[in-house]
């Protein structure tokens, strides 16, 4: 028989948990709940990690934690410091003992890992320090914290050398320092006038709010929660990927209805564990990362990653932000899952630090993963796919004002980006392979190359088995009815130009293949994979592939501008009549040629066909429209991901508050 336990700050840990007797902490509740129990937590701040215990047994079987029903619960990783001591002006010091941490100090545990970049010459730690829940910055010296210097932008290396801005540089100049002895720790921190004796001043303390301390805790929901303030751990696939909340290497979650933010890295991590690799490549120097990734594979093969096993997660209408490397983290575990309806936005953007692991959503192996109707935004990079995203669809979703919206790695697909909104000048980085693209407005530039130095995995579809490792040679993809806007930067290519020279069949590659010889590796190497692209639209000086044969371009500038306004999102732009001339069409499985590699067709998880017959709004694509004529009634399509536009200047509102 299922039981409902309570928690409140008036209860005891000692009591019953009922509503009138409830415990205390989340944790004595987290302790006691089995398969179809309820946690209804109340209104408060709870300063803890709580570790469930056990999971539940099926989707229908699961352990719910729940906020109370129009009650604010908060969790956090931190903890109110007084005892502050003035040291010279605005900076002030406070000693804490260093059992007061417990076994973990996060202001001696270093960020650091596999594809961490910078800093080199000093070390970010996971601690941080908040007045009246601002986040400070880390100093490298105590001369630093005295005298701050303002970021107006990022002081490392960035991908492609972009400048990134702070969306906040002011803050930059609210800084800390830690010095870590044998039994205190003690803390410098600068609050330009603010008197932290008075005011709430927290520290990090706790490395997660909600994440089990074992793995295969399956089937737990989590709902209507906020967490804030955890000393998260780099999470790069070849580690244990920690979060402010996470399943660890579990089935079945869902994560829903939350508020998440201020990780010092991440913040929903459904990622990998620890066994299969915990940062070998950077503690040792043996092999490279991408060696320890592919064996990171094979071993979480060998413990039992499987669809039976391991992810199936849903993650849906969260506010994630604030977080220093990723909102959505996840390796391996990501498989299998669904994430929507969430809004992310400011991650990584206070550059505290950078490595090749950042991102809105950054996912490794999300084999048959669907993303989609998300709100991604003021990012340094909106979303990351990355080895194995095999069956992945990214669907519906907006960015906006990210240094980049788009970037999908080494894999060999199939995989579907439809129907999205990206905005970015730089839109996409297409290191990959066996895409589809259907019906996107592409704001920007793209960059399309191939990997061949590092072979990756590609599996049975929709298993985890493997089926083979390749390289990715570049190209197989399709692009068809995208509107692609052009722009000014030198030697950047808007449009689909950069695939001149494919071949536009299997027919003609397997024949290109055949004249140089008897088919060495090297023939394929140099042969260029299909492109299959028809119906785009090209405006404002963006270029169509040569070989297209049903394109429109024009030089007008569709002025795209996205409106975040208080009641919801707007997406603003102007398109030309000639746009409407060209006759699109439901885009399914039997459109898309399988890919050359995988040998796979572009179908929806469960092995139906795939059908692209709705846009971003959820409007019908190729409604009835026209005259009847002999029993025959002509219907509209056009390209983009929204279908109720006109020729001039159109406003559409793409996002509910």
């Amino acid at each position: 028989m299922s039981v409902i336990y309570h928690v409140s700050k008036l209860g005891s840990d000692f009591a019953k948990g009922t509503e009138n007797e409830p415990f205390l902490t989340i944790q004595k509740a987290a302790e006691v709940a089995i398969a179809g129990d309820t946690v209804i937590v109340h209104e408060g701040v709870y300063r803890e990690w709580v570790k469930p215990r056990l999971g539940g047994l099926s989707d229908n079987n699961r352990i719910t934690y729940m906020a109370a029903e129009g009650e604010h619960v908060v969790i956090k990783g931190s903890e109110i410091i007084k005892g502050w001591e003035n040291v010279d002006g605005t900076v002030w010091k406070v000693d804490i003992d260093n059992d007061f941490f417990g076994g973990y100090n996060p202001y001696e545990t270093e960020i650091e890992g596999d594809w961490l970049v910078a800093p080199r010459e000093h070390k970010v730690h996971t601690g941080d320090v908040y007045l009246n829940g601002k986040s400070f910055f880390e100093a490298i010296s105590l001369e630093k914290v005295i005298e701050p210097d303002k970021w107006e932008k990022s002081v490392y290396e960035t991908w492609g050398n972009c400048e990134e801005k702070l969306v906040n540089p002011e803050n930059s100049i609210y800084r800390w320092y830690a010095e870590v002895g044998q039994k205190k720790t003690t803390i410098y921190a600068n609050f330009h006038g603010a008197d932290p004796n008075v005011e709430c001043v927290e520290i990090n303390v706790r490395r997660a709010c909600f994440f089990p301390e074992r793995t295969g805790v399956n089937y737990i929901t989590v709902k209507g929660f906020e967490m804030a303030q955890a000393a998260t751990t780099w999470a790069p696939p070849t580690s244990l990927q920690y979060g402010i909340i996470g399943p660890h290497w579990s089935k079945g979650w869902i994560i829903e209805d939350n508020i998440i933010h201020d990780s010092k890295c991440s913040g929903i991590s459904i990622g990998k564990e620890g066994t299969t690799g915990d940062n070998e490549f950077r503690k040792w120097m043996r092999k490279p990362g991408y060696q320890y990734q592919m064996e990171a594979v094979f071993k979480a093969l060998s413990i039992g990653w499987s669809k039976e096993t391991v992810g199936s997660h849903i993650i849906r209408n969260n506010i994630i932000y604030d977080c220093g490397q990723n909102g959505v983290v996840g390796h391996l575990g990501s498989a299998f899952c669904e994430i929507y309806g969430n809004e992310i936005y400011r991650i990584g953007t206070k550059h505290e630090y950078y490595g090749h692991e950042l991102g809105g959503i950054k996912l490794h192996g999300a084999i048959d993963t669907y993303i989609h109707n998300n709100y991604i935004h003021h990012c340094t990079l909106g979303t990351w796919l990355d080895w194995q995203i095999q069956g992945i669809r990214v669907s519906s979703n907006i960015y906006y004002g990210n240094n980049r919206d788009f970037f999908v790695e080494v894999t060999h697909g199939p995989y579907m980006v439809d129907n999205n909104i990206f905005t970015a000048e730089y839109t996409i980085d297409n290191a990959a392979q066996g895409g589809a693209f259907v019906n996107n407005l592409v704001g920007g530039f793209i960059n399309h190359y191939p990997v061949l130095n590092r072979p990756t995995p590609y599996h049975f579809a929709h298993s985890t088995m493997v089926a083979g490792v390749v390289p990715t040679y570049g190209g197989d993809d399709r692009w068809l009815q995208n509107i692609f806007v052009g722009g000014d930067k030198p030697d950047r290519h808007y449009g689909t130009e950069e695939y001149d020279g494919s071949t536009t069949s299997m027919e003609e590659y397997t024949a290109e293949v055949k004249k140089k010889g008897f088919g060495y590796i090297e023939h394929f190497e140099w042969t260029r994979q299909p492109a299959y692209i028809d119906r785009n639209v090209y405006l404002a000086g963006a270029r169509p592939f040569e070989r297209e044969k049903n394109y429109v371009t024009g030089d007008l500038k569709p002025e795209v501008k996205v409106c975040d306004e208080e009641n919801g999102v707007y997406l603003e732009i102007i398109l030309p009549e000639t746009m409407f001339e060209l006759q699109g069409k439901v885009v399914e499985s039997k459109d898309l040629p399988i890919t050359r590699i995988t040998e796979c067709r572009y179908e929806n998880r469960d092995g139906s066909d795939l059908k692209i017959d709705k846009d971003l709004l959820g409007n019908v694509i190729g409604m009835a429209s026209g005259s009847d004529i002999g029993g025959e009634t002509e219907t509209i399509v056009i390209a983009g991901p929204l279908q109720n536009l006109v020729a001039g200047a159109n406003r559409v509102k793409i996002w509910n508050r």
